[in-house]
């Protein structure tokens, strides 16, 4: 199998459990040993001068952390600010543009949106009474202008805002967001992009993608520790947004280059070690050539979608092609409970993989990473065949 031979490239790097075969990394990611021990150094650091840490060196350090962040994602270090997650970077755009929104206004997303980005705008939207719309984006895919074609059908005079996945959660596609931003800015509709599953994952071009706010993980793909992601804005819009924690950057006493990281560079007292070991993955990620192992891990993937798509007889939701997805796709299963499949599989096989429904279809999200191996891939297989085959 082309690629695979590489895999696990660096297993012992990292913590899960051996007793676990772990294949759902897309949910929280996983942080190698070298990266979590940059995390517990920055940790007793803090720990050892509170005061000097956070009151004086803090603003300079997540600076620095923010350079390389800023080169991998091809952007400018003071257009990005550390978040905890993308779920919080969503939440920061969404209320600030509510205030720009007014009644009978219109936020298009579509129906393949992470619950929890569009739990929040669909609670802000129904304060504001403006409408928010899921337009289906209707599978199986097959080129880019289905996509478009099926989400510009969403489209109206009142459409202000588009909120959209780069990597959609529950079905693991890529969207072509570049096009979509492109006729975005046209139509002078401002852009939000969920790229939770994108750093680390495929390559990022943030100047030239042409979103107007983008926000991701570290997190995940990318391997740094839990509670790292970033909030990207392009510099026109940077004066749309308002604090989400109104703290010391509000009418700075020492103002820094813009309102935007004087707002969110900063917002008091927290512990900013999943911050300053960005760095550290990115750098792991270089020393163990992830550029080969993105490739291998997505040949292993297309090997297990394939062999259980035909054991099934159930129909891809898109081609196996890079194009749509990379390290995690979704996999159609029969009819049946995701929640109690979900459980026997870790339960009696000891796998870790979720399994989900979405518009009223059971599926499996397969998540591989570098240290996943062929062994992970036939244990799955194996499990699949004793369920279903009986």
């Amino acid at each position: 199998m082309s690629g695979t031979s590489i895999l696990p490239v660096a297993a012992e790097q990292f913590q899960i459990r051996p007793d676990i075969t772990f294949l759902n990394h897309g949910s929280f990611g996983a942080c190698p040993r070298p990266v979590f021990e940059t995390y517990q150094h920055w940790q007793r650091q803090l720990e050892a001068d509170p005061v000097e840490f956070l009151g004086r060196r803090l603003t300079g350090m997540l600076r620095e952390a923010r350079e390389p962040l800023a080169v991998y994602l091809h952007t400018q270090p003071d257009q990005i600010v550390f978040v905890p997650n993308a779920t919080t970077g969503v939440n920061i755009v969404a209320r600030s543009l509510m205030l720009m929104l007014q009644p009978g206004d219109e936020v298009l997303a579509t129906n393949h949106e992470y619950g929890a980005a569009d739990r929040t705008w669909r609670f802000l939207c129904a304060q504001r009474e403006v409408t928010y719309i899921n337009q289906p984006i209707l599978l199986p895919l097959v080129d880019d202008e289905q996509v478009l074609d099926h989400l510009w059908q969403g489209v109206t005079p009142h459409t202000k805002v588009i909120f959209i996945s780069h990597i959609t959660s529950p079905t693991a596609l890529i969207f072509p967001l570049a096009k979509i931003c492109q006729r975005a800015r046209a139509a002078n509709i401002i852009t939000v992009v969920d790229g939770a599953h994108a750093p680390g994952q495929i390559a990022l071009h943030l100047d030239e993608l042409g979103a107007d706010f983008y926000t991701g993980n570290c997190h995940k793909w990318l391997c740094a520790p839990k509670g790292a992601g970033f909030l990207y804005v392009r510099p026109e819009r940077e004066e749309l947004l308002q604090p989400l924690v109104v703290s010391w950057g509000w009418q700075s006493m020492r103002p820094g280059v813009s309102s935007f990281q004087d707002f969110f560079g900063w917002t008091g007292t927290d512990d900013p070690a999943a911050f300053l070991s960005v760095p550290a993955a990115i750098s792991f990620q270089h020393e163990h050539n992830w550029d080969a192992v993105r490739p291998a891990c997505h040949d292993l993937a297309v090997s297990a979608r394939q062999q259980i798509t035909t054991l099934l007889g159930c129909e891809p939701i898109c081609p196996d092609s890079s194009h749509w997805w990379e390290q995690m796709c979704a996999i159609p299963l029969p009819d049946g409970d995701p929640s109690a499949l979900q459980q026997r599989l870790r339960e009696e096989w000891r796998i870790e993989i979720p399994v989900h429904t979405w518009n009223n279809r059971r599926l499996l999200r397969l998540s591989l990473q570098g240290y996943n191996g062929p062994a992970d891939v036939e244990r799955l297989l194996t499990a699949i065949k004793a369920i279903f085959r009986g």
